[in-house]
């Protein structure tokens, strides 16, 4: 048995689930409404406010797709009720983060800037306070589509292994290296 899959998934007050004939979970929330397709073999069942999945048989694939769907599901319960927010920090002299609306607008050392649309599901505010470096704050109900921007947003400057310039996530600890070292004659 799947040990994420046999979880079951606890529906706070607030938050209403339908699974349509088509396998399709609905999620609706405070936050907002988010929808997943279910595989046909999977089933997704509710009762007293326990959400569980299940799988037909023990066959790789559906071992595989039972913790998936149940992950994904739970994820979209967290999303409705508390959201997701991702912080990245622009490390290096001159790099800069402002947004207007949904546009964010990077200057990260190269000869132009980088103007990026977000998504109208994603919420972006940018803060630089002097002494500081400057930081990008994501803030949406939907967990993988903040991922994923928030990887793209990474890539347009990955943080380098000597200095450690770049973009890179607050708090995420970066392996460095030591530089040159000087010959001794």
């Amino acid at each position: 048995m799947s040990r994420v899959g046999k979880a079951p998934i606890n529906v706070p007050a607030g938050v209403t689930i339908t699974v349509s004939k088509d396998n399709v979970v609905t999620v609706k929330g405070p936050k907002g409404e988010l929808t997943q397709a279910v595989d046909s073999d999977i089933t997704v069942s509710q009762e007293d406010g326990v959400l569980t999945v299940q799988r037909p048989s023990e066959q790789k694939r559906h071992k595989a797709l039972h913790g998936l769907y149940r992950a994904l599901i739970n994820n979209m319960v967290v999303g409705v009720t508390e959201g997701y927010k991702i912080q990245q920090e622009l490390v290096g002299v001159g790099y800069r983060a402002t947004n207007q609306g949904n546009t964010l607008d990077l200057v990260l050392g190269y000869s132009h800037h980088y103007v990026f649309q977000l998504p109208e599901e994603i919420k972006v505010t940018t803060t630089s306070e002097k002494g500081q470096t400057p930081k990008i704050i994501l803030e949406s109900i939907d967990k993988q589509l903040i991922g994923q921007v928030a990887a793209k947003i990474r890539s347009l400057r990955a943080p380098e292994p000597y200095k450690g310039k770049g973009i890179k996530f607050v708090g995420e600890v970066l392996r460095r290296k030591a530089g040159k070292s000087a010959s001794k004659k």
